[in-house]
């Protein structure tokens, strides 16, 4: 056993262990250690995804030299005050190798100088007898801290309950080689961007392609979540809509039956009310995502699940909700904003990891959220909030669930940035020196119907474009300041959206706002 208590215990190396970890070394919070069972950092990044090409951002050229402004535009890099540590530098590719990933972790590891384990499988979580937790690993050694913070991703095929779906070939084994599925007919269940790769990969040698899932195929262009079907894997459209063979399907698999040489497939479909038919095919591939693996937890601290039991349920501070101390960073973290923002991501999470340090620095360390004086008037309080929106990546990546908040206390005013939506909500900014009497929430949003507007349809004029009076009408991003007061929202003052993301025109962005914060100030609004 590993007699030494630790003050966290990080599962994983991946980006998420590795962000947390960097922020702990440059803390000075030594007491921690990373476990992480394969031979080195971003282990997933060595399997996925199958065809070695990520679909997150990565642009080097920008025309800023503005660090902060440029992660917009790079969605790889882990947070570092080091410009060597920017994956920008690793390649030019838009949509970079996979094996990049890789390289960039691993050096990230080192010159963060991060406190991992590596060849360390743990196999078994528990409560420890006189506090906080016991890790075992595959050897018997035993770790003890009084935190754990889980940042293994979703590390497990998520299989659906369908009748005979062992039949399926799944994403994580399946050949990647398109020869082996030489003159076949192929059924790929699922309609994310797993499965829309596979069959981009597999046009040019199979008969024909189907793939089939229970709802329509949801485009990231138009929902703005980037886990929907993305633009680069989605050729196999024009197959479909083309008629050259290919099609999908919308409904539900009944059942998967071997029959001779291939497989007989109940299919029932969606818009032909449920209307039963039995489908052929050589092949069956299973691209249905990822679960959390729970296994390790025994019944003295298995953390509940959500979304299917695809992930662990958390708190506002991303902790279980049914065990205390124990914490989730990374891909996990999404159970809080499923499908509506970009935890599941890199270019999100980086930043709730973030979040999640300060939390816990404020919980267990007594250090409170930075936080900037800023003077307590509508002019200069507009002037941060313009300097902010108009830089920040934390509020941009992190759209609706990170917030800049300006707390006010008699005459002091503070800026505290990034602070989760529902972490300020739930328990606020309040301290002993700093009594919140009322507070501004600015975050950057779309509109709430965002998702019904056709980004493709020029005969939708664009209302609050630029224009002060119309702002509330904006469907793209823009940024929302939300006054609270007694605990409740009284006002909210939206910027109008500007094409290029400048919300800092006088008459249209500043001196509207400027007028809203000293109306709230005097009294005069709620």
């Amino acid at each position: 056993m590993n007699a030494e208590m630790l003050d966290y215990l990080v599962i994983g190396a991946g980006p998420a262990g590795l962000q947390l970890a960097a922020f702990l070394e440059r803390d000075g919070r030594r007491d921690y250690l990373v476990l992480e069972s394969a031979d080195g950092p971003g282990a997933f990044f060595t399997r996925f995804p199958r065809h070695r090409q990520l679909i997150s951002i990565n642009k080097p050229h920008t025309g800023s030299d503005d660090p902060e402004l440029n992660l917009r535009l790079d969605w790889n890099s882990l947070l570092s005050e080091d410009p060597a540590l920017r994956f920008t530098r690793y390649t030019e590719r838009y949509f970079p190798p996979a094996d990049e990933m890789v390289r960039y972790l691993a050096d990230f590891a080192a010159a963060t100088g991060v406190r991992v384990r590596y060849g360390t499988r743990v196999t078994r979580v528990s409560r420890a007898a006189g506090g906080g937790f016991a890790v075992t690993d595959r050897t018997g050694t035993v770790y003890r801290a009084r935190r754990v913070v889980v940042a293994t991703g979703v590390g497990q095929p998520y299989v659906p309950p369908i009748p005979g779906v062992g039949h399926a070939e799944r994403y994580t084994e399946m050949s990647v080689d398109p020869r082996d599925f030489l003159d076949q007919r192929v059924l790929v269940i699922g309609k994310g961007n797993s499965a829309f790769e596979t069959a981009d990969n597999l046009m040019e040698t199979t008969t024909l392609i189907h793939v089939a899932g229970p709802g329509s195929v949801r485009m990231a262009w138009r929902t703005h979540y980037v886990g929907h079907l993305r633009a680069v894997n989605n050729n196999f459209l024009d197959t479909y809509q083309l008629k050259s063979a290919n099609a999908i399907l919308d409904g539900h698999v009944r059942e998967i039956v071997r029959d001779g040489d291939g497989y007989r497939v109940s299919f029932a479909f969606s818009r032909a009310d449920e209307v039963v038919r039995e489908l052929h095919y050589d092949r069956v591939l299973l691209c249905t995502g990822f679960r959390f693996d729970a296994s390790i937890f025994d019944g003295t601290c298995r953390p509940a699940l959500a979304i299917n039991d695809r992930f662990p349920a958390q708190t506002a501070e991303w902790e279980s909700v049914n065990v205390p101390d124990l914490f989730f960073a990374g891909t996990l973290s999404q159970q809080r904003d499923f499908k509506r923002s970009t935890s599941g991501f890199i270019h999100g999470f980086r930043y709730g990891v973030r979040a999640l340090h300060r939390i816990l620095e404020r919980r267990y360390h007594d250090e409170p959220w930075p936080a900037g004086k800023v003077d307590v008037a509508g002019e200069p309080m507009a002037d941060a909030i313009i300097e902010r929106v108009n830089r920040s990546s934390g509020l941009w990546q992190q759209f609706g669930v990170l917030a800049d908040v300006l707390t006010v206390a008699g005459s002091e005013a503070r800026y505290h940035e990034e602070v989760p939506v529902d972490y300020l909500t739930g328990i606020g900014l309040t301290t002993v020196d700093h009594p919140v009497e009322h507070a501004f929430v600015v975050t950057l949003e779309y509109g709430p119907e965002h998702d019904r507007v056709d980004p493709f349809d020029v005969s939708v004029r664009r209302v609050a474009q630029d224009v002060a009076g119309q702002a509330h009408d904006a469907a793209y991003l823009h940024p929302v300041v939300r006054y609270h007061r007694d605990g409740r929202v009284v006002a909210v003052h939206h910027l109008a959206e500007n094409l290029e993301n400048r919300w800092n025109r006088p008459d249209v962005h500043r001196t509207p706002l400027v007028a809203f914060l000293d109306r709230c100030l005097d009294g005069a609004v709620g």
